[in-house]
């Protein structure tokens, strides 16, 4: 599992740390890796052009003696000073490596040496600094032309939200040290990091909870609720599904065959306007009322005046239930039993009542303000699926492909995290797997072309049988 720590968290780990090792001692560490990664990605450091952005603060110490590393080895080091001040320590290395130094970034010997550079490394503002980018640091770095690596984060985004407010750096890699920070998952500014490499600084056995997980395929093996040897149809769970409408037609059939084809329930129940096509296509499903260990409402169910007492009938069961599409739009103020919601952004804005924009820019916070608002599992869709629990945490999913944005896509994973929840799984981790195991699924569909929510649904069982066999 990957992680993120808060900057609180990641400062008072520090310095429990440095009751035993000694500050210069751990920029070293800093700094050894992140020459590393750099040489690595150089592939030929001997003869390369390096430009070092160095700010006031220890990320300018560590990008600084970085590039004394690769200066040793070779490589053309011009060090541009963007801070009020700079590591005398990183800057001295530099220099005894042949290094040269630009100082203040609006000079045109600073743009010459960014326009120049095959690497340029980002060392301006750490964990530690404000949001945005001076006026002269963003003209600077708008003329680079090369590759740029950052620095623990991409400079200028807000650390511990993800928000990108201002200018900030886009980084093709960030060398991260000792944990992840929330803005290198969280989007916006996930986007803004590139690759993420996690240098092992000697931190970890210091940090507290994460603020933030990323599941991996390891992880979704240990959650997933395989069968027993003893399992029974009714043991694994039975899933019942309230979806599709004559105006919408495919969503019950999408749901219905997702949940099918994810294979960990026992039985799949459908109650819906689509009866007939979802007889056709799935005659092992069971059409009509009984019990069910959780639900799956809303997808597909249209704009129809009674879909709030519809919606209101299907929670007050108190199952687990998943809450999809139309029927986002008819929540009572209280659920009355464990829920996932799964709302995209705009449906999101409708719930909160602001704009598409504001729940783009800060996806973590108001899938959390969400999930409290409602006591429910919120999984907010997107690039990068934020997972809020009312209880605060937060996981992030990673899988997928641009091409799964495509109709009926959260038809399908509606019905993915539904099975989960009829097969036993708590809404927290029914929600976090599902997204996985989706999004898993697209990427094996795609092959990085594109797809239809129906290419989603063939791929899952792939997708599972990848985790249960260790290749995912």
């Amino acid at each position: 599992m990957r992680v993120a720590h808060t900057v609180e968290a990641v400062r008072q780990a520090e310095a429990e740390l440095m009751k035993t090792v000694s500050g210069d001692a751990l920029m070293q560490r800093a700094a050894h890796g992140l020459a590393t990664i750099c040489a690595d990605y150089l592939g030929a450091v001997y003869g390369a052009r390096v430009a070092v952005l160095a700010g006031s603060g220890h990320n300018g110490g560590d990008a600084l003696f970085a590039g004394a590393r690769l200066g040793r080895r070779g490589a053309r080091v011009d060090v541009v000073t963007v801070g009020s001040s700079v590591h005398e320590g990183g800057l001295a290395a530099v220099r005894r490596a042949g290094g040269h130094v630009v100082p203040g970034a609006s000079t045109e010997a600073a743009g010459r040496v960014l326009r120049d550079a095959n690497l340029v490394i980002d060392g301006i503002l750490g964990i530690g600094g404000r949001p945005g980018l001076r006026d002269d640091v963003a003209s600077l770095l708008a003329q680079a032309r090369a590759p740029i690596v950052a620095v623990d984060v991409p400079s200028g985004i807000e650390v511990d939200t993800g928000r990108t407010d201002g200018p900030h750096v886009q980084a093709d890699v960030t060398v991260t040290f000792g944990t992840g920070k929330v803005g290198l998952y969280v989007d916006p500014a996930a986007s803004a990091a590139g690759v993420v490499e996690l240098v092992d600084i000697g931190v970890q056995p210091y940090l507290g909870a994460p603020a933030v997980e990323v599941l991996q395929a390891a992880d979704v093996h240990t959650l997933l609720p395989w069968p027993s040897g003893v399992s029974h149809k009714y043991t694994r769970g039975v899933v019942g599904v309230v979806a599709g409408s004559p105006q919408y037609t495919g969503a019950g059939v999408l749901v219905v065959a997702a949940a099918l084809a994810t294979g960990l329930a026992g039985m799949v129940r459908y109650e819906g306007a689509s009866a007939d096509l979802v007889r056709a296509s799935h005659p092992e499903v069971v059409v009509g009322p009984g019990r069910v260990q959780a639900w799956v409402v809303g997808s597909g169910l249209g704009d129809r005046r009674d879909m709030t007492s519809h919606v209101a009938s299907v929670l007050a069961d108190r199952m687990p239930t998943v809450v999809d599409a139309d029927g986002l739009a008819h929540l009572p103020d209280r659920l009355g039993g464990p829920a996932v919601l799964t709302p995209h952004a705009g449906e999101l804005a409708g719930l909160l009542d602001v704009s598409r924009e504001q729940v783009e820019a800060s996806m973590l916070e108001s899938a959390l303000e969400a999930a409290w608002r409602w006591d429910a599992v919120v999984l907010l869709k997107g690039a990068r699926t934020v997972i809020a629990n009312p209880d605060g945490r937060i996981r992030v999913n990673h899988t997928g492909t641009s091409w799964l944005a495509t109709a009926g896509a959260g038809d399908v994973l509606s019905g993915v995290v539904g099975t989960l929840l009829a097969a036993g799984l708590e809404p927290f981790d029914a929600a976090s797997v599902g997204a996985w195991l989706h999004g898993s699924a697209a990427a094996l569909a795609s092959a990085g072309g594109p797809i239809a929510a129906t290419d989603v649904v063939a791929s899952l069982p792939a997708a599972l049988r990848g985790v249960l066999a260790g290749r995912a």
